[in-house]
């Protein structure tokens, strides 16, 4: 059975870097790029930057959610979603 997570590559700040995220995460994500008239680098860099989670793929499904939990502070969902975000793990 193939898996329904796609790891996707993307450049954020000059760096190639992966993401293991679902076709409609990364469709939600391309949507909400457009409509801010940005690319899928900035805002993966405004995500990336502001992140207190573990890990990129899971601070763009947080990120996701609450962009479409919260339509009316969609420019405020970076911040809704790092107050509400367990603290991110320093382990290396």
């Amino acid at each position: 059975m193939k898996s329904p997570v796609v790891k996707r590559s993307i450049v954020i700040a000059g760096h190639k870097t992966s993401v293991s995220l679902e076709d409609q995460f990364w469709d939600a994500l391309k949507e909400i790029a457009a409509n801010r008239r940005s690319t899928l680098s900035e805002i993966v860099a405004s995500i990336d930057s502001g992140r207190n989670q573990g890990n990129l793929s899971s601070a763009i499904r947080l990120y996701v959610l609450a962009h479409y939990r919260n339509p009316p502070n969609s420019r405020d969902t970076m911040e809704h979603v790092e107050r509400h975000a367990p603290a991110r793990s320093t382990v290396a």
